[in-house]
């Protein structure tokens, strides 16, 4: 099942340490100029389903999944390969990077 979260609720579950896993899915050059804390990157493209199985093995576990702002579709995109690999519990974050740095909280680059 696929979900939304809003930033707030994303600032919440980061800083009570929640066990989850964030994905960027931007290309690497992208998640280099800045990223969500503790956000790893997996790209969006042909190899995307090895890799995230490789990154994320555990498909019961909660992957929270982003990529530039609400016009972006690739966390979309992403969320629906994950499904169809058997992902259980996923949330795409509308918002993006770009909404997250907006609100003024932290990256990481």
């Amino acid at each position: 099942m696929t979900g939304f979260i809003k930033t707030s609720d994303l600032k919440a579950k980061m800083d009570n340490k929640e066990d989850f896993v964030l994905v960027e899915v931007l290309g690497p050059e992208t998640f280099a100029e800045f990223h969500l804390p503790g956000a790893i990157n997996v790209t969006v493209d042909d190899t995307f389903e090895e890799e995230i199985q490789k990154a994320v093995p555990d498909k019961n576990k909660t992957v929270v999944v982003y990529c530039r702002d609400i016009e972006c579709h690739a966390s979309a995109k992403a969320t629906r390969r994950m499904e169809a690999l058997g992902y259980t519990n996923l949330l795409e974050y509308h918002n993006g990077k770009d909404g997250w740095r907006a609100a003024g909280l932290p990256v990481d680059s």
